[in-house]
């Protein structure tokens, strides 16, 4: 697997598929490693595939301190990663949690974008995601498993976990109600728990960053063509979406059919690869 030596003494690694001109993606969470994005077989037909394990997952080390995930630190390791590579600029894909570090990158370091592409990500929580987000969880009243779901997740969002297995535990229980009723979250579930979680990761953004977050002034900064590319079902889409393409300098968007994990959903993932490609090939 390609890693490389931080400044800061951390292995830092990725996993390499496919042929063709790099693109580096960028996953959520944060605290999910590379597995996230499964194998994106149609991306990798024509783009060698850079998939980053983020600082603390996968084969990434853990930094020393608990405290180190601020978006700027995401930031600095894909710095290392572009320089590592000789690039002069990388075209990068992030996605949820990756789309913030992907703001703060291209908004810092505007000289180095070759093409971006947020998926699915905001630049600051509002009503507006927070109703969006609530909507799938109220198709689920009344079953079975509704109670302990919800409680499971009100304990993830409050930081009531002491370690990764717990955290594991908790998004496996409140999995069923993070999709609309009567969707098969099973693709998506086993793919995300092969990922791992890394509960300091997720703890320090929720506690420490969401609330506060505010990434608009960024925006018109990023000169480099940009892709808004948002699911149907998606919280961040909609009014969220059409504010970052508003405040882009040099945007286009694109809205494919599914949730916000439209690419482990078997029968979405070509539209969403499909689209990505059609914006990274013009």
């Amino acid at each position: 697997m390609p890693s490389l030596e931080t400044y800061d003494g951390r292995i830092l690694a990725w996993r390499e598929l496919g042929s063709g001109p790099p693109l580096l993606l960028h996953c959520g969470g944060p605290g999910f490693s590379s597995l996230y994005f499964g194998d994106l077989p149609e991306l990798a037909a024509e783009r060698t595939l850079l998939l980053l394990d983020p600082r603390g997952t996968g084969d990434s080390d853990r930094p020393a301190e608990p405290s180190a995930y601020d978006l700027e630190d995401y930031v600095a390791d894909v710095e290392a990663i572009r320089e590592h590579l000789g690039l002069d600029r990388i075209d990068l894909l992030g996605h949820s949690h990756g789309g913030f570090v992907a703001i703060v990158w291209a908004g810092t370091h505007p000289e180095r974008v070759g093409r971006l592409v947020l998926a699915g990500t905001t630049t600051r929580f509002t009503d507006e995601i927070r109703q969006r987000r609530m909507s799938p969880i109220a198709t689920h009243h009344g079953q079975p498993y509704f109670e302990d779901a919800i409680a499971a997740l009100q304990d993830q969002q409050a930081g009531n976990y002491a370690s990764d297995e717990e955290l594991r535990g908790l998004y496996e229980r409140a999995g069923p109600v993070l999709m609309p009723l009567g969707t098969d979250v099973e693709p998506i579930g086993r793919t995300l728990m092969a990922a791992g979680m890394n509960s300091d990761a997720l703890r320090h953004f929720n506690h420490t960053l969401a609330a506060e977050m505010d990434l608009r002034p960024l925006l018109p900064r990023i000169e480099a063509p940009t892709l808004v590319l948002t699911a149907d079902h998606d919280a961040f889409g909609g009014p969220t979406a059409e504010e970052i393409v508003a405040a882009l300098p040099n945007s286009s968007s694109a809205v494919v059919p599914g949730d916000h994990f439209t690419f482990l959903e078997p029968d979405n993932r070509a539209a969403w690869c499909g689209a990505v490609l059609e914006f990274l090939r013009a």
